[in-house]
């Protein structure tokens, strides 16, 4: 049989999105796996994560350099920007590296309403680009995106937590955080005709989350505020990835903010998503609460439907990988699942492994959530750990300095030492 899986499909489920690049930048499972990260980095609600952090660090990272002598006082930047209710402005952005791409959009961000971002990926062919709505809706803990070019919209609902996380551009939270980086003035200059004052980081801790898959990281931070209205006026940020030996950038961003109107008058209707009637949809529930069962059953439908682990690939990439191995897959889970898809359109079909793939949708969000958001060094050995290896370390992550939880190949779980875990990882399949 055959999965026809739009590419609207692949980049449903990050957000979030997601390497260590800049608050923008999100960090996946195995330390090997770069094509993971590229596969998060396309999905709509990554792009609209990050691009929501840049704004933000915009916004609040020029009041958290303080005052050089050059006459801006930064904590009034900060003040004059809370002030705001509402503003618009460009973003773009040219990636370069394994996936090259070139993006541009236009952002508006109500204090009110939400976030509403008209987004354009130029075809590196000269061909048609692609055109997408991303509604970033708070009160509804909801992130709707329309994708004009394959009729279709996706609307994704975030349970508490990783709604509070999507917040992370909290003044506070980035004062803390951006306030520590080494910074130097650039000075006055003129901007589009406006008098400006620069100020330049080339601090890696400018990152939120560094990427430990990379040997270093490089960073060029610049932002330039209106002297007189002590707002920003452009944003620019170069970030260079480097490979484990470090002497080759494996990837290269370049983001440009500008074309900033501040205190733009906004009403609710702009923030209500038009979906016309010949578009088809898919909806993404994520359970209210993501544990270490949680994982434990996705896990487990991994080898009902495949019968082992396998790279945690297929973790992400559901709709090419996945789907893939499903069709080759002839376990009796996946042979029932082929079986109750047939004959439905490509939507149908959609729509059915949203709900029947969640688990597996849990388990990256589980893994994610150690990695990426509290720090508590997981590794994960699918590639080689399988089924049958009752004694080995599937997966494993630090619960305190002092211990390791860990889930093994039969998926029992225990809590061990860091003394225990080296033993334990020294054993495992080469």
């Amino acid at each position: 049989m055959s999965f026809k899986a739009g590419p609207e499909m692949d980049k449903d489920l990050w957000a979030e999105t997601s390497k260590a690049r800049n608050e923008f930048h999100k960090t996946i499972l195995a330390p090997s796996q770069h094509n993971i990260w590229r596969t998060i980095m396309k999905s709509p609600i990554t792009k609209l994560a990050t691009a929501a952090v840049v704004i933000i660090a915009c916004l609040i990272g020029l009041s958290l350099w303080r005052t050089t002598g050059s006459g801006i006082a930064l904590a009034d930047v900060l003040a004059r920007i809370e002030q705001v209710k509402a503003f618009r402005c460009q973003l773009s952005e040219k990636m370069t590296g394994e996936d090259s791409s070139e993006t541009r959009s236009t952002i508006l961000i109500s204090q009110e309403y939400g976030w509403k971002t008209n987004y354009e990926e130029l075809d590196p062919n000269g061909g048609e680009s692609t055109f997408e709505e991303w509604y970033r809706l708070p009160d509804k803990k909801t992130l709707i995106t329309i994708l004009h070019k394959q009729k279709k919209y996706k609307r994704t609902e975030w349970d508490d937590r990783w709604w509070e996380l999507w917040q992370k551009g909290d003044p506070r939270t980035l004062l803390k955080k951006i306030v520590a980086c080494k910074h130097e003035s650039l000075g006055r200059s003129t901007i589009d005709g406006i008098e400006v004052e620069g100020f330049q980081t080339t601090d890696p801790n400018w990152l939120s989350r560094i990427d430990n898959r990379k040997a270093k990281v490089e960073v060029d931070v610049k932002m330039w505020a209106d002297v007189k209205t002590r707002l920003p006026v452009r944003y620019d940020v170069t970030t260079a990835y480097f490979d484990q030996i470090g002497d080759k950038i494996i990837e290269n961003d370049h983001w440009l903010m500008h074309d900033f109107q501040w205190d733009v008058p906004v009403d609710a209707a702009e923030f209500e998503p038009v979906i016309p009637d010949d578009y088809t949809g898919t909806v993404i529930k994520y359970p209210a609460h993501i544990t270490e069962e949680t994982a434990i059953e996705g896990l487990k439908l991994c080898v009902e439907l495949f019968g082992n682990y396998a790279d945690p690939e297929r973790f992400r990439n559901f709709f090419t990988a996945l789907l893939s191995e499903l069709e080759k897959s002839e376990t009796p889970a996946a042979m029932r699942l082929k079986e109750e898809i047939k004959g439905l359109t490509e939507d149908e079909i959609g729509n059915k492994l949203v709900d029947f793939l969640m688990p597996i949708r849990g388990l990256a969000r589980f893994y994610i959530e150690i990695q990426w958001w509290d720090n508590k060094d997981p590794a994960y050995y699918g590639e080689t750990v399988t089924p049958k290896d009752a004694d080995k370390v599937l997966m494993r992550w630090k619960v305190s300095d002092n211990e390791y939880r860990v889930i093994y190949g039969d998926l029992h779980a225990e809590t061990v030492t860091p003394e225990k875990l080296a033993e334990l990882e020294a054993d495992l399949p080469k």
